[in-house]
């Protein structure tokens, strides 16, 4: 059964528990530069500074290249329904949050990616 989540931290650290950080790693790398943001992640990147550097780069997606930022949302396939539920009245809440829905639905694709491989 795939486990709910409530932050991204718990998220990324689930995902290093279960030695999958690697694959959430590369999932986020191929989809980031297949939609033209060039997202480069050091393999030793650890949990906390991965979303610190996701919320980041979806901070100054959002300001600096608002088209860019939807194409990433459409290429990870977000929800649209779940981004209408953000709260965009403050840019550091707004990134945390599309952070988590980035990271919910990466780490969707792995583990339903594991399932099918085992």
């Amino acid at each position: 059964m795939k486990p709910e989540f409530i932050s991204s931290d718990e998220l990324v650290a689930f995902s290093s528990k279960q030695k999958m950080y690697n694959l959430l790693l590369e999932q986020l790398e191929k989809d980031f530069n297949y939609s033209g943001v060039d997202l480069k992640i050091r393999r030793n990147c650890s949990p906390i500074k991965l979303v610190e550097v996701l919320q980041n780069e979806i901070r100054k997606l959002i300001l600096a290249d608002f088209t860019g930022y939807l194409n990433l949302l459409y290429r990870i396939d977000v929800s649209e329904i779940d981004i209408k539920k953000t709260d965009g009245s403050n840019i550091d809440v707004l990134s945390q949050q599309v952070c988590f829905l980035i990271l919910k639905r990466e780490w969707q694709k792995v583990w339903i990616r594991s399932r099918t491989v085992n």
